[in-house]
């Protein structure tokens, strides 16, 4: 095609030759649909990327503390109020549906708003520790701009600060949890089939059903064998009891849903934090990872994260050894476990464990009869069954309700049953109003399958967070700088094309990941710096194939047009494969690796559509309604003045075209 563009062709031709050229202008030329995608979406990636550019603010964020406090428009209201008399100035005061976020210009501002904030809504009459207020970052983008849904993009924990735990799950208690709610469903079975059995009791990792009669084994066996599936059942050799233990597969099972269950419990806690794009996340087969990116009131995050609260109502073991156990040093009876109240007093409990959180639907801080901090709890249908079954059958014999925290119990009360519970009742004791606030956000936030322990703590101030995103900021700022100097000398004005093609697509990957509300990180800010050069070289392709064209002798229309038809093969196949390894990273990585592999692949798509779509609209715009078009500026070409072996090639430079 480029020996039938030579001019000595057009020249032979001339009614051909002049065609050709017209069709080439037209080739070169985009249709006005194609000038308004190009407009649309410039505009589009503008309005979207704005917000990014305002920064954040400090803030102070008012969140629900239990299930009876409402967050409205009343609530804004009230804090507008607190802080107008106590002379603080907010930059605006508003309600997103779910929390009341004060925005202010400094940090010490901040700080005295959220002590104004929290007198006025949990130290004033009427007010019991009902709200939880926290200190937070808000975006500074108008108002005008989050009517349009344009929001900046989430910083992640490297970039915004905030606070990173790691858990570990006790694996082995949850276990024994499972084993104590199965001991408890036993013995309801074998109560509801009338058979008689000599005890039911945790031992180890299994159970023990002891029978009383020999005639009785085969009809235990029989009903276990229907109602636990996940359970293998083995009689003993003389026939005294059966052994009930966890199948291989239910005890991963088993595993899987106490872990799963613990990252639920903590997401529930997270968003009672008002906390935005929190990362919470399995490492391993017994840790979680938590990340509160924002969070500047990290002493809160951790008390509420790291108070494993699991709730277990157990009956007092009220025999004369467990007594003889809570009196003196005595040995603790077989199937009891010894555990302490705040005051230091000993309760001897059995092991059998009535109802767990598990069952709990609410959980409220409120007042006893006797005007005492009190945590008010509301279970399900079968708990509440449950709790009129034994209510009956323990009439003024005493319950514990204990508090399992970091793997230790603590008897919160033990109060004597009086009457004939149901699926309502309270918790009381010694506990302050704020201590009944926390208590209920853990519970109503959802038992925890296994106690876990905070086992690595990092807190990444604001300061370190806004050096990091200079750093990031100017490493990406600087590699746009040298690209553009680079491209726009080498490949003179098709490098000036090239360059601003580079920051409509820094500009469109800025807005899509707003647009997606993605969480931008370190890495992911590498990604955009590694998007920059990927998506230059395809500039360079597509340039490259334009001088290829033109020192082949073909005419300077003609070069623009096949350059870039030429250079949209090769383009592609390297796109693509970049973007398979992206999928993969993206598929199999987690973490940063993820946050990497997002903005690597949209970083690749932007980088398609602004290197060959809209720098060849930028070209097209330039060159392609000129008529008479003889050179281009696009550097200094290498063109071979005779094609026989005598002669050598010489330069030949390309002189800018000028009107």
């Amino acid at each position: 095609m480029a020996r039938a563009l030579r001019p000595e062709f057009v020249f032979a031709r001339p009614c051909c030759g002049l065609l050709f050229l017209k069709t080439l202008r037209r080739m070169n030329r985009y249709p006005l649909w194609k000038y308004a995608i190009i407009v649309v979406t410039l505009l589009i990636g503008v309005i979207y990327t704005l917000p990014n550019l305002y920064g954040e603010a400090p803030a102070v964020q008012v969140s629900p503390g239990k299930m009876t406090a409402k967050i409205d428009a009343g609530t804004v209201g009230l804090v507008e109020k607190a802080l107008q008399e106590a002379s603080v100035t907010a930059d605006s005061v508003v309600f997103d549906g779910q929390s009341v976020r004060a925005r202010f210009d400094t940090e010490d501002t901040q700080i005295k708003a959220r002590d104004v904030i929290a007198h006025a809504l949990n130290g004033g009459p009427g007010h019991d520790g009902s709200y939880i207020v926290a200190l937070n970052l808000v975006s500074r983008s108008p108002q005008w701009l989050s009517k349009l849904h344009a929001n900046p993009m989430y910083l992640g924990l490297d970039l915004r600060g905030g606070v990173h735990f790691m858990l570990q799950v006790d694996m082995r208690a949850a276990i024994a949890k499972r084993l104590d709610t199965t001991a408890s469903d036993i013995r309801l079975m074998l109560r509801r089939e009338d058979i008689r059995h000599g005890g039911v009791s945790r031992s180890g990792e299994a159970i023990e059903v002891r029978v009383r009669e020999a005639g009785t084994l085969d009809a235990i066996r029989r009903v276990l064998a229907q109602n636990l599936t996940q359970m293998q059942i083995t009689p003993a050799a003389d026939g005294s009891r059966l052994t009930v233990s966890f199948k291989p597969e239910s005890l991963r099972e088993v595993q899987d849903q106490a872990l799963k269950q613990n990252i639920t419990t903590l997401h529930n806690r997270v968003n009672e934090l008002g906390v935005a794009e929190p990362v919470i996340q399995q490492q391993g087969a017994d840790r979680v990872v938590v990340q509160l990116p924002g969070v500047q009131d990290t002493a809160k995050a951790k008390d509420i994260l790291g108070r494993t609260a699991t709730l277990e109502l157990r009956m007092l073991d009220e025999s004369a050894e467990g007594y003889a156990a809570m009196s003196g040093n005595a040995a603790v009876p077989m199937g009891s476990e010894k555990f302490q109240d705040r005051a230091g007093n000993t309760y001897v409990v059995k092991r059998e464990v009535i109802l767990t959180g598990d069952s709990l639907d609410t959980a409220q801080a409120t007042f006893d009869d006797q005007q005492k901090p009190a945590v008010s709890l509301v279970v399900d249908d079968k708990g509440g069954q449950i709790m009129r079954d034994i209510s009956r059958r323990n009439l003024r014999k005493r319950m514990a309700i204990i508090l399992f925290e970091k793997g230790k119990g603590e008897v919160l009360t033990a109060p004597s049953i009086n009457g004939e519970l149901g699926k309502r009742f309270q918790i009381s004791g010694s506990m302050s109003v704020s201590e009944a606030n926390d208590l209920a956000l853990l519970l109503r936030a959802g038992s925890l399958a296994a106690p876990m322990e905070i086992i690595e703590e990092r807190t990444i101030g604001p300061s370190l967070g806004k050096e990091n995103i200079n750093k990031g900021l100017k490493s990406v700022a600087w590699g746009f700088a040298v690209i553009v100097v680079f491209m726009s000398v080498y490949y003179m004005m098709f490098g000036v094309f090239s360059s601003i093609a580079l920051g409509f697509n820094l500009l469109m990957l800025v807005a899509i990941l707003s647009m997606l509300q993605a969480t931008l990180t370190l890495p992911g800010m590498a990604a955009m710096a590694l998007a920059l050069g990927m998506a230059i070289d395809a500039n360079v392709l597509i340039n490259e194939r334009v001088r290829e064209e033109l020192r082949a002798g073909a005419s300077p229309q003609a070069a623009i047009s096949a350059g870039y038809e030429h250079a949209w093969a090769t383009i592609l196949d390297s796109n693509i494969t970049s973007l398979i390894a992206g999928l993969a990273l993206l598929a199999f990585g987690s973490g940063p690796v993820r946050g990497f592999a997002v903005v690597h692949c949209i970083g690749i798509l932007t980088s398609m559509f602004s290197a060959v779509f809209f720098s060849r609209g930028l070209v097209n715009l330039w060159y392609g309604r000129r008529k008479r078009l003889k050179t281009v500026s696009i550097g200094t070409v290498w063109r071979p003045e005779s094609r026989s072996e005598e002669h050598t090639s010489e330069l030949q430079s390309l002189i800018i075209i000028s009107y």
